[in-house]
């Protein structure tokens, strides 16, 4: 079935326009009584069928809840330094078919791209929707948001809005450091929030390493391999998904 994210569900209730509406009515040509999942605000899903197909509005009466959720039992944000080309959306993409719950990006010293004021409203308006969409596809029950940071230093800054702060540094592979993940997953609880920070192709420069651990940040080593700014994240989202989900379910 189709899954649509409203904005209430009011007594047992939703009213669907605007672009969900086109996609019901004429790209996927429902009927009467067809059936699809609709989730609200709070990660609440509900399975519903049209009762009434309007002008410009669908409106669906709820017939069941369901108690499962697919979201990851800690909150991840995804911290990326500027890379080049189109990869941000590879990782907005992918990251949310991972679980990530947050997405943001900012300039590193060793960012060859570049964002401005107007530039950086149409990709995070394109970052946003990619998002949905992959949310929509993997059956999430959250829709996860995109922020771009204008500078190095409001990265600090709101990372201490989290209870954990990692960041992703190839000497420390390159070093051999295998436990610092591993205890960082050993050591969260349901609920924690982490913000996990990848640099750009270059990677860090030794400043923003010691002003990151400054701001209580924690380096930590993926493997014995060096991954590509894309494919870092994923493995920590992976690695998140099997401690928290499957090894605590095994």
């Amino acid at each position: 079935m189709q899954r649509y994210f409203v904005d209430e569900i009011k007594a047992e209730t939703a009213v669907i326009t605007g672009d969900n509406f086109h996609h019901i009515t004429r790209v996927m040509r429902m009927k009467l009584e067809d059936e699809v999942y609709l989730v609200t605000p709070d990660e609440r899903t509900a399975v519903a069928a049209i009762s009434e197909l309007g002008e410009d509005f669908v409106r669906l009466d709820v017939i069941s809840w369901l108690e499962a959720s697919s979201e990851l039992p800690v909150e991840i944000t995804i911290a990326s330094g500027l890379p080049k080309g189109d990869k941000l959306e590879l990782i907005t993409q992918k990251g949310t078919e991972l679980g990530a719950k947050h997405f943001l990006s900012f300039p590193a010293k060793r960012s060859i791209s570049k964002w401005d004021g107007k530039k950086a409203k149409k990709k995070t308006e394109r970052l946003e929707k990619i998002a949905m969409e992959a949310a929509e596809q993997s059956h999430r029950s959250f829709i996860p948001d995109f922020e771009h940071l204008d500078t190095f230093a409001a990265l600090l800054e709101k990372s201490a809005a989290y209870d954990y702060v990692v960041v992703a540094y190839e000497e420390s592979a390159k070093e051999g450091e295998t436990a610092a993940l591993a205890t960082l997953f050993g050591t969260m609880e349901k609920g924690q929030s982490v913000l996990a920070i990848f640099g750009p192709e270059g990677g860090f420069d030794a400043e923003e390493i010691a002003k990151l651990e400054a701001h209580h940040a924690l380096k930590v080593g993926l493997g014995p391999r060096i991954l590509r700014t894309e494919t870092a994240p994923f493995y920590f989202l992976a690695a998140a998904s099997y401690a928290f989900e499957l090894a605590k379910n095994g």
